[in-house]
């Protein structure tokens, strides 16, 4: 993700040398040439303007930040614009003319730089946004299914219940602790849920280029060796190639697209292998010697290989070992490992948060 920060350097570079093109026309610029002069790459021309001509107060809405500002009757008079409620320039103020609201180029271009500065800050500073929980299977696939007799009955286990309580645990968590992003479910009842709908889900999210999402996939074992037990937290190899760019990027560039696809691509492993070793240092020490770890591995799980970010999945326990069973079915022990798996993603965000983005090669 470092290297779509500095893209994003550079496209803003770009419309700056534009904006210096355009604001040699002339000494003041309408409306619709003020806000064509601060549209920025990736905002998508989402400005917004909004003016009281009784209060005589203007507001701008750019690229998510927001400026205040005063208008007069008459040119030549100053006043301030204010940026974000925090940031204050003295600036000539945008007049009325024959009915028209008119922007001195010194305005322009003063809310230009105090816009662009805002807006690279967001740049350096990488957020996770979201957060894809997907409870495996659901509805017509129940996933594992095992039998066990459990205190004297007989009890299919299966793979999706356990699969949705447990993340049904983990959003609850995720959405007390972060208000700010978007915690989105893949499923969050008994449904049928078609592997390519849950990585469309994932990828059809909005974000923009300082902006990342993460996908947690969540499952429970089962295997016909009935000691095997522990939970484990499986990451696509380093070795699979594999496509992480939206197919209509750079259509004019195929060769700059190729370029960038491998450059997010090693850089979403090094965070999904990231992601993993954190949920699972979490359940180590969640668990202690109640669970087995069982480790890392790598997988082309569906999910794991078509969702373009980084992608982890998490397999709880077994459903054929009676002790894992045990711990599974005892909602306060299945909570414990939710909460350790939300630990290990809040360790990870946070981490992430911190370095700007920038999570090196394992």
């Amino acid at each position: 993700m470092k290297y779509l920060h500095k893209l994003c350097f550079l496209l803003i570079l770009l419309a700056g040398q534009l904006y210096a093109q355009n604001s040699g026309a002339g000494n003041t610029l309408s409306l619709d040439e003020t806000l064509k002069t601060l549209e920025f790459p990736d905002q998508n021309g989402q400005n917004e303007f909004r003016w009281d001509p009784l209060f005589q107060e203007g507001s701008l809405l750019i690229g998510g930040h927001f400026g205040v500002f005063s208008t007069s009757y008459s040119p030549g008079k100053s006043g301030f614009l204010m940026l974000d409620n925090r940031d204050i320039y003295t600036v000539p103020l945008p007049y009325l003319e024959n009915g028209e609201l008119l922007f001195p180029s010194q305005f322009v271009n003063t809310a230009y730089e105090a816009f662009k500065n805002s807006i690279a800050e967001d740049s350096a500073h990488f957020r996770i946004s979201a957060i894809i929980i997907d409870p495996g299977h659901g509805g017509e696939d129940p996933g594992g299914t095992h039998t066990m007799t459990i205190g004297g009955k007989r009890i299919v286990l299966m793979d999706k219940v356990f699969a949705l309580k447990s993340s049904l645990f983990l959003r609850d968590l995720l959405v007390k602790r972060y208000p700010d992003k978007r915690i989105i479910m893949t499923r969050e009842k008994d449904i049928t849920v078609k592997l390519e709908e849950r990585t469309r889900i994932a990828n059809s999210i909005p974000i923009r280029k300082n902006e990342a999402v993460i996908y947690i996939s969540i499952h429970a074992n089962t295997s016909r060796n009935r000691s095997a037990r522990g939970f484990e937290i499986f990451h696509l190899s380093p070795d699979v190639r594999r496509t992480v760019l939206d197919p209509d990027d750079y259509k004019d560039s195929p060769e700059i697209r190729n370029i960038l696809n491998i450059l997010t691509e090693e850089a979403y492993t090094a965070e999904s292998i990231r992601i993993a070793e954190s949920i699972l240092f979490s359940l180590e020490a969640a668990m202690g010697n109640t669970m087995p770890s069982r480790g890392l591995k790598h997988a082309p799980f569906y999910v794991v290989k078509n969702s373009r970010m980084p992608a982890v999945l998490v397999e709880l326990g077994f459903l054929t070992n009676f002790e894992d069973v045990k711990i599974l079915t005892d909602d306060k022990l299945l909570y414990k490992m939710s909460e350790a798996i939300y630990k290990g993603i809040v360790d990870f965000i946070t981490d992430f948060e911190r370095s700007g983005g920038f999570i090196s090669s394992p």
